[in-house]
């Protein structure tokens, strides 16, 4: 509400997966300053899984030339594949932070 009082876009950094995603969209949709929403999906450090796996209707998160729809079914737009879910809950997931390091041997920034 401030930047859009003081005429500041603003870019939502979504990272956590589907759910968080599209609620963040959900908010977007009602922001008229929100020029870009950020997400992790397909991205490299999501490994042995892809945050969608957890997802009966990926569709929802379908881009073309850019934009995304929003979500309409209800709550959030989702429906989860709530055995996969439990099944994974089960085997556990272990994540640590990437450790990158530059050309030169020095720990650089992911």
């Amino acid at each position: 509400a401030m930047a859009e009082a003081y005429d500041v876009a603003v870019a939502p950094h979504a990272p956590y997966g589907p759910v968080a995603l599209a609620a963040t969209l959900q908010v977007d949709s009602c922001t008229p300053n929100v020029f870009i929403q950020e997400q992790s999906l397909g991205i490299h450090y999501n490994k042995g899984f892809d945050l969608l796996d957890f997802v009966k209707n990926k569709e929802v998160f379908q881009y073309k030339d850019g934009y995304v729809e929003i979500p309409s079914k209800p709550g959030l737009g989702l429906e989860m594949d709530e055995d996969r879910v439990r099944d994974i809950s089960q085997e556990g997931l272990i994540w640590t932070n990437p450790k990158w390091k530059n050309y030169d041997g020095t720990i650089a920034e992911w």
